[in-house]
C-alpha cells in the first residue's frame, strides 16, 4: 500500500526503512539519471528539434509509467473525473513547457549551465508560495532570495564579468523560465486532488506527451523522424528521466521523506557539470562555480528556521506534507 492509498483509506502503515547499500544505490541513481539528463538534451537538440525531442520523450515516459501503474495494481479514475484535470495541467505545466524551454535554450546553453539555472527553482519556489498558499516569506526566505537571484544573475554576466549580459541570455532566460514552470507546478500540486502517485504521473505524462505531439505536428510537421544518436537520446530520456527516475523519486518520497528529497536535489546540477566537462568536452569556468555556490547558498539560508519555540516554525512549500505529490521533474529537468 503506498503512502497514497493509506491516505485515501485512512489507514497509517509506517513503510519498511532502506537499508543503508540501497539507499546509497538509489540517491546514486537518482543523482546520474537526473544530471545525465541535461546532457542527453544538450546532444539531443543536434540532432533534431525540440519540439520533437520533447514531443517524443514524453512519448516513452507515459508509455512506461501507464504501464508501471497497471502492472503495479492501480486503477484509473473514470475521464470524468476532476483528477483528469488536474494532473494533466500539471503535466503541462511540470512537463511539456519546461521540457520544451529548456531543450530551446540548450540549441546554445551548456548542459551544465542548464543544471545550474534550474537549480535555483526551490527559490522560486517559495517566492510563488508567498502569493499562492499559507506558506509566506519570512526574514531568512527573503534573504535567501536575494542570495539565491545574485548567484542567477552572475549566469547573465560576460565571462570576464564585465557590464552588460552574455551573449546567451535569452537563451538561458528561456531555461530560468523552465525553472519557473517547475516552482508553479510544485505550488499548483499542493493542491491537487488526492491520487494514487502512479496513476498521477501517468496522467501528467499522458497528457504531456499529446500535448506534446500536438505542438510539435503545428510547429514542425516534417521534423519527426529521429537519426540514431536522436533516437538514442529519446530512449535515455523517456525511460531514464521521465519513467525510471518518476519510480524512484516515488519510492524515495515513500521509504526516506521529503527533506532528505530537497537535500538529494543539490546534486544533480553538480553531476551535470561534471559530466558535460568530461564527455561533452564543454568548458568549465569560475563563474559557473561561483554562480552554483552562490545559489545553494541562497537556498540553505532560505530554509533556515526560526528559533524562538514560540514562533511559527514555516519552511519552503512542500507538497509531500500531508498528500503525495506528483512527479514534477526539476532539478529536475525532467525533474521532466
Amino acid at each position: 500500500m503506498t503512502g497514497l492509498d493509506q491516505a485515501a483509506t485512512g489507514q497509517v502503515v509506517q513503510p519498511k526503512p532502506l537499508s543503508r547499500p540501497v539507499l546509497l544505490t538509489l540517491c546514486l541513481s537518482l543523482i546520474l539519471i537526473w544530471g545525465s539528463a541535461f546532457n542527453f538534451v544538450g546532444v539531443g537538440v543536434d540532432h533534431i528539434s525540440p519540439f520533437w525531442l520533447t514531443a517524443w520523450r514524453l512519448v516513452v515516459g507515459a508509455l512506461f509509467l501507464t504501464a508501471y501503474a497497471l502492472l503495479s495494481g492501480a486503477r484509473f479514475p473514470a475521464l470524468t473525473d476532476r483528477r483528469w484535470v488536474w494532473y494533466s495541467g500539471l503535466g503541462l505545466t511540470g512537463a511539456v513547457v519546461p521540457f520544451l524551454l529548456m531543450a530551446q535554450g540548450q540549441k546554445t546553453v551548456d548542459s551544465g549551465l542548464t543544471a545550474v539555472i534550474v537549480g535555483a527553482m526551490p527559490l522560486i519556489t517559495i517566492l510563488l508560495a508567498h502569493f499562492f498558499t499559507s506558506e509566506k516569506l519570512t526574514l531568512f526566505k527573503i534573504v535567501g532570495f536575494f542570495i539565491g537571484f545574485l548567484g542567477v544573475a552572475v549566469l547573465f554576466l560576460p565571462d570576464d564579468f564585465a557590464v552588460g549580459l552574455t551573449g546567451d541570455w535569452k537563451a538561458q532566460l528561456l531555461i530560468l523560465g523552465a525553472a519557473f514552470c517547475y516552482g508553479g507546478t510544485t505550488v499548483a500540486a499542493k493542491n491537487a486532488p488526492i491520487t494514487n502517485a502512479a496513476v498521477g504521473a501517468a496522467i501528467m505524462m499522458i497528457a504531456a506527451s499529446v500535448a506534446g505531439v500536438g505542438s510539435a505536428l503545428i510547429v514542425d510537421p516534417g521534423g519527426h523522424v529521429p537519426n540514431l544518436t536522436a533516437l538514442i537520446m529519446i530512449l535515455l530520456l523517456g525511460f531514464g528521466a521521465t519513467g525510471i527516475a518518476t519510480i524512484l523519486y516515488l519510492v524515495f518520497i515513500e521509504r526516506v521523506g521529503p527533506s532528505a528529497m530537497a537535500r538529494l536535489n543539490y546534486f544533480p546540477p553538480v553531476a551535470s557539470v561534471v559530466f558535460g566537462v568530461w564527455f561533452l568536452h564543454e568548458p568549465f569556468t569560475w563563474k559557473i562555480a561561483l554562480a552554483f555556490a552562490i545559489i545553494i547558498l541562497g537556498v540553505f539560508v532560505s530554509r533556515i528556521r526560526r528559533t524562538d519555540p514560540s514562533a511559527p516554525q514555516m519552511d519552503w512549500p512542500d507538497p509531500d506534507q500531508g498528500r503525495p505529490r506528483p512527479p514534477i521533474p526539476a532539478v529536475r529537468p525532467d525533474r521532466d
